[in-house]
């Protein structure tokens, strides 16, 4: 087979002759996510805006032919279900994913948006009992999942137990999606379990009825994003955002309820959802802000080192105290902490936030595992800042639902300061980060950054490299940071 350049996402789902919908919205979504699309159609439809008029399901050697072709030369690194028709169709679909390997999404679909029914009962029962254990996504919305559930979902506190019974029935993981749900504080909420795990995605509520075709784009952008080599978490997030992007910048075309919108990759940090662990989870009020750029960010071990490296003009600096506990830390984080009021300078205390608001810090920063287990409304109530590690679009919709004071992005290049579960992002991603969230948080770079690399990361628009062996194992400590603080006044036209 030739090289590929491109990650290769089959749609085996239905024709819209509206365009808004089917083939045709999940054609458009690849497009957007950078993927090879290929098409295996179930069903030919005549549509518009108002109706489905006629529905033309597709025989089953011409259905035969189609899959038979795309899989001797273009195998699929992700497959998206959507509409499938008949049991016929059903049937040839769990026939082909009994030796497919690859991540398959299933957006069940049973009724139009118009409210037309595109699925038998007996379509459904078999939907049920032999497709969604080959299913490694379902994206059901409301009236889908009480179809599947034979059951009503009695408002957002039943979902998380009926998502669970979804995947008893055989789905690895499900995502019931809550544009059907009324909107909670300007909100709709979308949740997703394995069974084991959970959680829901918030995104905001936009008022419109041009949402055809929201949940064939909502399964092929997370078919595109995982094709791509995104964990599911992330392409959820992702693909989130891309929906919610889509109904922000929707249009009528017809005369009826026009389409989502595909308008690229997710660039807006309105478009972007939060993460929480509850349904009612959710943080409304901001940290205070960092009051602009945070410029040369060193990440230090000791009192010492920042008192060394706030004389040298460093103005924001992190204490990281590794081997330090009760009396001796609480020590070492107030002479850090009257170092940085001598200094003026803002000083962050990595994880014990309880000292760091004892010892009255500018601020404190957290990874991930911390903010499921620190008192964020006590850090919040002292006036401290916030600063939270991401690496991934998840864990940035996860800092996201905390409305940190920054986020800090990474990690950039390889790094051995410390054990990465996470491959190194690169400059491409980063840029990616920055356009998504720069004009809302303040931001920070980290992970392998040293003066050569840190003009590519600048450039950017980041505004700021947080670093630590690159300074604090560097052959001559004044001349480095001398030499750091002036690429970041280039860059970011503030006084270092």
């Amino acid at each position: 087979m030739a090289s590929q350049s491109k990650p290769i996402v089959w749609s085996i789902a239905g024709s819209d002759s509206g365009g808004g919908a089917g083939i045709q919205a999940d054609l458009a979504t690849f497009q957007d996510f950078a993927v090879h699309g290929c098409t295996v159609i179930t069903a030919i439809t005549a549509q518009n805006s108002f109706a489905v008029g006629y529905v033309a399901v597709t025989p089953r050697r011409a259905l035969a032919a189609q899959i038979n072709a795309l899989d001797s030369d273009l195998p699929a690194n992700a497959i998206k279900l959507g509409m499938m028709a008949s049991e016929e169709v059903v049937e040839m679909v769990i026939k082909y994913l009994d030796d497919y390997s690859g991540f398959v999404v299933c957006d069940p679909v049973i009724r139009a948006s118009s409210g037309d029914s595109l699925l038998s009962g007996e379509a459904t029962q078999l939907v049920r009992e032999k497709l969604l254990p080959r299913v490694d996504l379902l994206t059901p919305n409301r009236n889908e999942a009480e179809a599947l559930l034979g059951r009503q979902l009695r408002g957002l506190d039943d979902v998380e137990q009926g998502a669970k019974e979804i995947v008893a029935l055989g789905a690895r993981s499900v995502l019931i999606t809550g544009g059907h749900f009324p909107a909670l504080n300007s909100e709709r909420l979308d949740y997703w379990t394995d069974g084991e795990r959970g959680f829901w995605l918030h995104g905001r509520n936009v008022e419109t009825v041009n949402s055809h075709g929201s949940g064939c784009t909502l399964s092929a952008a997370i078919a595109a994003a995982v094709a791509r080599g995104y964990a599911l978490p992330d392409a959820l997030v992702l693909a989130k955002a891309y929906v919610t992007q889509g109904l922000r910048l929707s249009s009528q075309i017809g005369g009826g309820p026009g389409a989502v919108a595909h308008m690229g990759w997710p660039t807006h940090h309105w478009d972007l959802p939060s993460v929480n662990h509850s349904l009612r989870q959710h943080s409304a009020q901001a940290f205070p802000d960092c009051g602009g750029p945070l410029g040369l960010y060193p990440v230090v071990d000791s009192a010492a080192w920042v008192e060394r490296l706030l004389e040298l003009g460093v103005n924001t600096i992190q204490l990281r105290v590794k081997d330090k506990t009760g009396e001796a830390l609480q020590a070492e984080i107030q002479q850090a902490v009257a170092a940085s009021q001598k200094y003026k300078a803002r000083l962050f205390i990595n994880d014990y936030w309880q000292e760091a608001i004892a010892a009255d810090a500018y601020g404190v920063h957290l990874g991930q595992e911390d903010l499921l287990t620190a008192d964020i409304a006590a850090i919040r109530s002292a006036g401290l800042r916030l600063g939270v590690s991401t690496h991934s679009y998840f864990e940035i919709a996860t800092a996201h639902n905390v409305k940190p004071s920054y986020i800090a992005l990474g990690p950039i290049f390889p790094t051995t300061s410390k054990v990465m579960p996470f491959s190194p992002q690169g400059i491409g991603q980063l840029k990616k980060w920055v356009a998504l969230l720069g004009e809302h948080y303040t931001l920070t770079a980290i992970g392998g950054i040293d003066a050569r690399r840190a003009r590519d990361v600048l450039a950017t628009g980041v505004g700021s490299c947080a670093m630590i062996s690159a300074i604090t194992e560097s052959q001559d400590v004044e001349a480095t940071v001398a030499e750091l603080l002036a690429l970041h006044q280039k860059a970011d036209g503030v006084t270092q």
